[in-house]
């Protein structure tokens, strides 16, 4: 067997930690050649001391230069690298097999397109990419015979329930919709007038997955359900009114395929990233993930609900950018990522994400987008329309 050289983009996050540990029980299959992390300098320490990859790629040049200090203190032979261009030089290097695309927010789409570029067997975390330019991304997927297999459990559920070698052609595969489930977050049973007191750290207190901050106030705001609508919609050529959201407090079921014979096809684990991120290395093929097995009886009870829309308004925000199109999801991300980073510092209340969202998404008008640069100005546009709203006097949030 082959060994694959793997790059690691965002290696000292959840998913790339996560990956490091599938990767760490196959020697045999996977070889590192390139992590990258923003400011993370003791996790990439330690990790360079395990790996030992080629390269270390730190997006923050200060950090880089630190990293380059401990680095040789310890006498470890990687090169250390910094910014956009290293990353997107480890995403697109000749000997690298498989990319790991993990970078949270829209720093990861850059690398991303890279890899794509170069042909890569790409293992998509990075929602942002296909959120703020879905068509453009899978156009450059296709042109340079690019393998994309989606690491977000729910997408990686669906591509798992759905026929092998599907191309998106609905009918012919009697493919009548897709269920995306959902935990619901935190706050599901919590009512709407205590949603206003919520604190950074009841946000990021998700009842089931272990995550970063960034995506556990998505999470906490269903606003991540709302963005893997959009990447289901370009992952799986499916069109919104084909992609029913599901609460499932038990994160069990991961998600769901109905067929218009009445049969649905569902994909069921402990909720562990690790599992996908096996899944999708290993693919067509199966490898231990170190995930412990599903005991039913354990769990004896699968529960299932509508959202609410009127609780969980990012939800609804993501439907209708999604309807919109051209530029619209991109502006609906900016917002959100500017709203989560003011949530997080306490400079706006929790229910003033979605609030602040729709404002922006009121004032940046969306508009067809053709290139990468298309999508980086009008985010740089909505995150600038954003960042007046924080800082303005008197709004009302």
């Amino acid at each position: 067997m082959a060994v694959r050289n793997i790059t690691i983009l965002g290696s000292t996050g959840s998913v790339g930690i996560s990956t490091l540990d599938v990767v760490a029980r196959h020697p045999d299959r996977y070889q590192v050649i390139a992590l990258t992390a923003n400011k993370s300098i003791g996790k990439m320490l330690e990790q360079c001391r395990i790996f030992r990859p080629l390269y270390a790629v730190m997006l923050d040049p200060d950090s880089a230069e630190n990293l380059r200090t401990e680095i040789n203190k310890n006498g470890i032979e990687t090169e250390v690298l910094c910014g956009v261009k290293s990353l997107e030089k480890v995403a697109s290097l000749p000997e690298v097999d498989v990319v790991m695309a993990a970078i949270v927010g829209a720093a990861g789409i850059r690398p991303t397109f890279s890899a794509a570029l170069a042909g890569k067997y790409v293992l998509l975390a990075n929602k942002e990419t296909l959120v703020m330019a879905g068509h453009i991304f899978m156009n450059v997927v296709k042109e340079n015979h690019a393998t994309l297999l989606p690491i977000d459990s729910e997408h990686n559920a669906i591509f798992q329930s759905l026929p092998r070698g599907f191309t998106g052609n609905h009918s012919k595969d009697g493919v009548r919709r897709i269920l995306l489930t959902a935990s619901g977050g935190p706050f599901r049973e919590t009512s709407l007038a205590d949603m206003k007191r919520v604190t950074p750290e009841q946000a990021c207190n998700h009842p089931n997955w272990v995550m970063g901050q960034k995506i556990s106030v998505d999470s906490a705001t269903m606003m991540n359900k709302g963005l893997e609508l959009i990447e289901a919609h370009w992952l799986f050529d499916a069109a919104p009114e084909q992609i029913q959201v599901v609460i499932h407090p038990q994160s069990i079921i991961h998600s769901m395929v109905e067929y218009i014979d009445g049969s649905v096809l569902a994909q069921l684990g402990n909720p562990d990233m690790r599992t996908p991120i096996a899944h999708a290395l290993a693919y067509p093929d199966r490898i231990e993930s170190g995930v412990e097995p599903l005991d039913i009886f354990k769990v004896a009870q699968l529960d299932f609900e509508s959202p609410d829309f009127s609780k969980f308004p990012c939800l609804r925000l993501a439907y209708k950018a999604l309807a919109l199109g051209g530029s619209a999801p991109a502006i609906l991300n900016a917002a959100n990522e500017v709203a989560v980073e003011a949530f997080l510092k306490s400079q706006i209340p929790f229910t003033a994400i979605p609030k602040m969202i729709e404002q922006v998404m009121e004032v940046i008008k969306p508009k067809d987008i053709f290139t990468l640069e298309d999508i980086l100005i009008v985010d740089n546009l909505a995150r600038e329309a954003a960042y007046e709203r924080i800082n303005s006097e008197g709004i009302d949030f």
